[in-house]
């Protein structure tokens, strides 16, 4: 499919791109903290340290064909298959920044899958392995094929994020659970988020701080979801005449590459 990034389009592209790269890198942060991305790239080591991995979920894999409902191997698969594509993040030259590789986007996505089925199999899902799953919710997001790929996963990054804020209820846990919302369009959930994240402040200063920061992501919000439906608009009137689909310019390339 080709897409027309000509114009207004293309400074859609790069707007939506400058978000989803942005808040991803800071949802990351929350999750897992500091990354040192040199350990984690550009070597041999790393390599066959990505192979181990994959090597480790399809073991996994293979316990699950013969336990399908077991909740447990289900996590275990969910968290193999997102390590091993955490494992195999690129370096981009240009901009330092650490990308999603098409590989490890494969292992994500089977990780996204495994969580869905893990869901499914208990009633008490975990608050790490929801934390852990949120933040690679996220990542799919913002390497998108689609627009509705992209709401999807935003949508399922904040279910996983809920998970999260409810079994460990903390300032943090609330307000990163607003942003998913808000880049979710589910402002009514921002707002009641952000009261639960108030609940853990102690000042003045600080309930300000957090208005004033999730003031800020809303406005963002409101403007992506106007690119989001202008993409789909534009979309609809390219299959309504019967022309190739514009439906979404976000895998003209990768999008961590172009903020």
């Amino acid at each position: 499919m080709v897409f027309d990034i000509r114009g207004r389009r293309k400074h859609v592209v790069k707007f939506v791109y400058a978000i989803l790269a942005l808040l991803m890198g800071a949802s990351l942060f929350l999750v897992v903290g500091p990354v040192n991305i040199g350990s984690l790239l550009g070597n041999s080591e790393s390599s066959s340290a990505s192979s181990a991995l994959v090597e480790q979920a399809e073991k996994v894999e293979r316990k699950v064909r013969k336990d399908p409902q077991n909740p447990d191997l289900l996590a275990a698969l969910t968290k193999s298959r997102i390590s091993a594509g955490n494992s195999m993040a690129e370096l981009n030259s240009e901009t330092g920044a650490a990308e999603t590789s098409p590989e490890g986007r494969v292992q994500l996505e089977k990780g996204s899958e495994a969580w869905t089925r893990y869901l499914k199999a208990t009633d008490e899902p975990s608050a790490g392995l929801a934390q852990l799953t949120a933040a690679t919710l996220f990542t799919l997001a913002a390497t998108s094929a689609t627009d509705g790929e992209v709401s999807a996963n935003v949508k399922a990054a904040a279910e996983a994020q809920q998970i999260v804020a409810e079994q460990r209820p903390s300032k943090g846990t609330w307000a990163t659970l607003a942003t998913y919302q808000l880049y979710a369009f589910d402002y009514a959930g921002a707002k009641h988020s952000q009261r639960e994240a108030e609940k853990f402040t102690n000042t003045k200063f600080e309930r300000e701080n957090l208005g004033n920061e999730l003031e800020a992501t809303e406005k963002r919000a409101h403007e992506f979801e106007k690119q989001l439906q202008e993409i789909e608009k534009e979309a609809k009137k390219a299959r309504k005449e019967g022309k190739s689909s514009l439906a979404n310019p976000l895998s003209e390339s990768n999008p961590l590459a172009s903020p």
